[in-house]
């Protein structure tokens, strides 16, 4: 398969190996930002966030993003996990558009429970 360049530059933005790094960003509050359809954690004057649209009960996650400042401390995997508890509260589902998430999802079967 025929990836893209600026696809493969687009995913060494995200850290998938860091997913023990959860419980350091537990007190960062997941602010969901509404009109602009993002997701956010705050981290050291930074801004991550998961994009989505959302139709009914359904998140549709399109994008992962995290400031190269960040990059390598876990902070996709905290945002994402924060994402899914934040769905799951709101009985809503997600659809996984986003490669991140998607592979957030095969490492994190437990979460399978908030695809749509």
């Amino acid at each position: 398969m025929h990836t893209s360049l600026a696809f493969q530059r687009n995913m060494l933005k995200f850290d998938y190996t860091n997913t023990s790094a959860m419980s350091s960003y537990t007190d960062i509050e997941l602010i969901n930002n509404e009109p602009i359809h993002n997701f956010e954690l705050h981290v050291d004057g930074h801004r991550a966030f998961v994009d989505y649209l959302k139709k009914n009960d359904k998140y549709y996650l399109i994008h992962t993003e995290v400031p190269q400042e960040l990059e390598g401390k876990g902070i996709a995997s905290a945002l994402v996990e924060k994402v899914f508890e934040y769905i799951e509260q709101h009985n809503s589902k997600i659809v996984p558009l986003c490669v991140y998430v998607q592979s957030f999802l095969k490492r994190h079967t437990e979460w399978n429970r908030v695809v749509a």
